[in-house]
This record gives structure tokens, C-alpha cells and sequence, in this order.
């Protein structure tokens, strides 16, 4: 019996090694890469769904850093409010389309490309509305990505929020985890990450041919994912950041469904189709990779580490098994505590506070009805803005 039990639960231990490789392999170990001054042409690209309320904030901070080594775009996609209007007004190229049927920031890119194929760039960085990103970190995204001839990702994080309520701050911590120490780790373990969408530059050659037209709410994850296994699997830029406001708690929770739905339902294809073919090719990093896409979010994990040692004590106290099955459980469960406060620690302190990082269990129970939720309704299609707490502040 002990054996069953033991094979059952050894896809929840191999994910739970994954995570922990990932997040010790991130921890801060060396000074962030520089790198020359950019010196071909790069246009930026700003994908924007009725983006009125945030793109004059954006466009400010953006056109000032560009400067004149870099181009922007701004496409106003299927909007009904004033984007296109107050983007030109910085003196941008301002596009727009009107497509009900295809709606989607895959279509959007899409539609960018065409408008660029008459004069085509060296390299694109893709910026959303919503984000803000300093002029060393366009040169060092635009220049790495040009030298390395691979995608890049900047690190893309929510600002601190120490002030708000502790589910906010626990999901901005999340972040950070995911998107800086398990990225960091992914980089160091396999060589490549995840393209998470917004910060990330992509060389005109790879993004001329790339599948984009799709309305995919993780189009960017997808794309990158479908470049790892073609070779060129995209590079983390340590020394390039994006950031972007956090969300009230119930607009966190919205976001977090499309989010983790959106990669939960490409991670159940992809994963295992690199997982066999990093085996059939003996590859390490490919099969790593695939592994990574078995890893689901952190509140995700942390249920169902819970509801598995649950039920492992159970049996086991009904004499039907040994003690092997939960006291590995429970050490793995103690080895992530400790790993959550190292990156707390190491990395997490300006972002969440400890009375809030104790809510982590209040956090994975806050979460079960967007995941009851998913299994149901399956992961939202629709590309939607998130509204932050400052425009509801002023009445927007």
C-alpha cells in the first residue's frame, strides 16, 4: 500500500523539487549584465485595449526615455474610448483597428507587424499601456536582444505595496517569485525563460514569422515556449526592468483567473510534449523545461500540498500505509517554508510585509473558487484591462 500511495503522489513531489530547484537556483548570486549601446534601429510597440485612463502616463515617461534611438507604435485595438487621440498627441505612430471577431493582443501584434513589414526594424519590444520601463532598460533589452539573436525578457514585477491588504501583497510577492527568482533560476538551469508578454524584445526575423494572430491570453508564454523548442529559447535580461501597478483585491483575483487559466491550459498540452522530447533527445534543459510547465502557481501548489499530506495522514492513521508517504510531504511542505522566507528575505522585503506572508494559507484558500471556477468554465478568452486602485481613486 505504501508503495501505491508513494507512486501516486510522485507527480506532487516532482513538481514540488522543480519548484524548489528553481527558486535556489534563482536566489541573487552575481552582478546584473550590462551591455553596449544600442546601435540598429528598434521600434516599440504599445498594444492597447481602451487604454485612456493609464497611456498618457505611459506615453510620457516612454517617449522621454526612447529618445531618438527608438520608434514607437501605439495600436489602438477595438477600442471605444479616446487612446488612439491622446496617443497621437505625444507624437507617436498611432494605428487602429476595429475587429469584434478577433479580438485579442495576439491579433493586435499581428496587425503592428503588417503596418511594419513597409520599413521593418532590426528588433520589436513589446510594452503594455499599463507599464513603465527606465532607458537602461530599453538599450539593454533592445542591445541584448540584438547580440544574443534570441527573444529577451526583461524583469517584469508589480510595484510595492506593503500598505494594501495582505491578499495584494501576497499575489505581488507571487510575482516577484515567479517572474524574477523562478525565471532567474529557469535561466541558470536551462538557459531560457518564459516570455511574460510585456518587456520583451524579439529580432524582426523571428517576429515577421511568428504566430501571433491568435486570440491566446498567453500568446507571449505560447510564442515562447514555441522558440525554446525551435532553438532559440528566450534569455532573461537581468539588468532591463518593467513594471507595472498592482490591482484592488477583487480586480487581483480577475486578473489572476485569465493569468493562471491562460497558463494552466497551455502548460497541460505543452509540458508534456517537451518533456518527452527532452527525453527522446537526452536534453536536460528541454527536459527541465518541460518539467517548469508542470509547476502550477504557488497558491495552486501549496493547496494541494495540503490536500495531499491530508489525506496521506489519514490513511495512515487508519494503519493502511506507513508513515513514509506524509513525513516526506511534510519535509518537502517545510523545505518551501523555508525557501519562501530565504526569497522574502533575499528579495521580497520591499513587497510584502510578515504579518501578510503569514496569510499565505488564507491566500491559497482566498484562490479555491477561481480555481473551482476554471475547472468549470475553463480559462477566460477575452483580452480585458485591469483597472488599478488610483483610477477608481479618482473617480475613473
Amino acid at each position: 500500500m505504501t508503495l501505491l500511495i508513494m507512486m501516486l503522489v510522485a507527480p506532487l513531489l516532482l513538481m514540488n523539487l522543480t519548484f524548489l530547484a528553481e527558486v535556489i537556483a534563482g536566489l541573487p548570486l552575481a552582478a546584473r549584465e550590462g551591455h553596449q549601446r544600442l546601435s540598429q534601429k528598434t521600434t516599440i510597440i504599445v498594444p492597447a485595449h481602451n487604454e485612456a485612463r493609464t497611456i498618457k502616463a505611459c506615453l510620457d515617461a516612454l517617449v522621454r526615455h526612447a529618445g531618438r534611438e527608438f520608434d514607437i507604435l501605439v495600436v489602438a485595438d477595438n477600442c471605444s474610448d479616446d487612446t488612439a487621440t491622446i496617443a497621437a498627441e505625444h507624437g507617436v505612430a498611432v494605428i487602429s483597428r476595429k475587429d469584434e471577431d478577433q479580438r485579442g493582443k495576439g491579433f493586435a501584434l499581428a496587425f503592428a507587424r503588417e503596418w511594419l513589414r513597409r520599413s521593418p526594424p532590426d528588433a520589436v519590444i513589446v510594452l503594455d499601456a499599463d507599464c513603465r520601463i527606465d532607458r537602461a532598460s530599453l538599450t539593454n533589452l533592445a542591445a541584448a536582444c540584438l547580440e544574443k539573436k534570441k527573444p529577451c525578457q526583461a524583469i517584469y514585477l508589480f510595484e510595492p505595496c506593503r500598505t494594501k491588504s495582505p491578499m495584494v501583497q501576497i499575489s505581488t510577492f507571487a510575482f516577484l517569485l515567479k517572474n524574477l527568482v523562478r525565471q532567474r533560476g529557469l535561466q541558470r538551469l536551462t538557459g531560457g525563460v518564459h516570455l511574460t508578454g510585456t518587456g520583451m524584445s524579439v529580432p524582426w526575423n523571428q517576429f515577421e514569422i511568428a504566430d501571433l494572430a491568435t486570440s491566446s491570453i498567453v500568446e507571449d508564454l505560447r510564442f515562447g515556449i514555441e522558440m525554446s523548442e525551435a532553438g532559440a529559447p528566450p534569455q532573461l535580461i537581468q539588468s532591463s526592468y518593467v513594471w507595472s501597478g498592482h490591482a484592488d483585491v477583487g480586480d487581483t483575483l480577475a486578473q489572476r483567473s485569465r493569468w493562471e487559466g491562460g497558463f494552466l491550459t497551455i502548460a497541460r498540452v505543452a509540458g508534456p510534449r517537451m518533456l518527452i522530447s527532452g527525453i527522446r533527445r537526452l536534453s536536460i534543459p528541454m527536459t527541465l523545461r518541460g518539467l517548469d510547465l508542470f509547476v502550477p502557481p504557488l497558491a495552486l501548489l501549496a493547496a494541494m500540498n495540503a490536500v495531499v499530506l491530508l489525506l496521506t495522514t489519514f490513511i495512515t492513521v487508519l494503519d493502511l500505509s506507513s508513515w513514509t508517504p506524509p513525513a516526506i510531504l511534510a519535509s518537502l511542505g517545510l523545505l518551501m517554508t523555508v525557501a519562501m522566507i530565504v526569497v522574502w528575505w533575499r528579495e521580497g522585503r520591499d513587497f510584502i510585509g510578515v504579518a501578510a506572508l503569514l496569510s499565505l494559507p488564507v491566500y491559497a484558500l482566498w484562490k479555491v473558487p477561481m480555481y473551482a471556477g476554471l475547472l468549470k468554465k475553463g480559462a477566460p478568452q477575452e483580452w480585458l484591462r485591469t483597472p488599478r486602485p488610483d483610477e477608481k481613486d479618482r473617480g475613473a
